[in-house]
């Protein structure tokens, strides 16, 4: 795996490390509307498979975008990809919107990681194949930053990992688990 994910698959896999399954239903006191473990997993694993169903339509069309990125999308890259400074409470796309009502049985910290390592390897297995393909020509645009290379990609999901990462933490640090 790209050492950019491995290390955001590491630190992910210590935010969840030890949690009971009741633990991952726990929502942050103060805005308990606030997404729980469970969903902001649930998240990550949607965003991944938008990711990576959306490379693989590039990859059958055998072309990069076309796409030119804005200004607004410009300096967006710049604070997100090269920064690392990803914008709070921003509401997620519907797509990649989890469900209120995570499957049941509720998974533990094992069972998230599991699922998150898996998608995650899925998604780069996938993103090493398009790299081949279209090298570091931007190829696939994100809604909001524009068009992105694959190098950017994997930046992207480091940056976004980590924000919700945070607020795991935030969340075990409030019930102190």
């Amino acid at each position: 795996m790209n050492p950019t994910l491995r290390r955001l698959e590491d630190e992910f896999s210590r935010s969840l490390r030890g949690l009971t399954a009741p633990q991952t239903q726990l929502h942050p006191h103060r805005n308990p509307a606030r997404w729980n473990i469970c969903q902001i997993t649930q998240h990550l694993l949607l965003t991944y498979s938008s990711t990576t169903s959306a490379i693989e339509a590039r990859m059958a069309k055998g072309t990069p975008t076309r796409s030119r990125a804005t200004l607004s999308q410009l300096i967006a890259q710049l604070f997100v990809i090269r920064l690392g400074l990803l914008p709070s409470r921003r509401e997620a796309p519907p797509a990649v919107t989890p469900s209120a009502n995570p499957a049941h049985p509720h998974p533990d910290g094992d069972a998230l990681i599991s699922a998150f390592s898996t998608a995650l390897a899925t998604m780069e297995e996938l993103l090493e194949r398009a790299e081949g393909h279209f090298t570091s020509t931007p190829c696939l645009s994100h809604f909001a930053l524009g068009p992105l290379n694959i190098a950017q990609w994997r930046r992207f999901h480091l940056v976004h990992g980590r924000h919700h990462i945070r607020q795991i933490t935030a969340i075990r640090r409030e019930y102190r688990l």
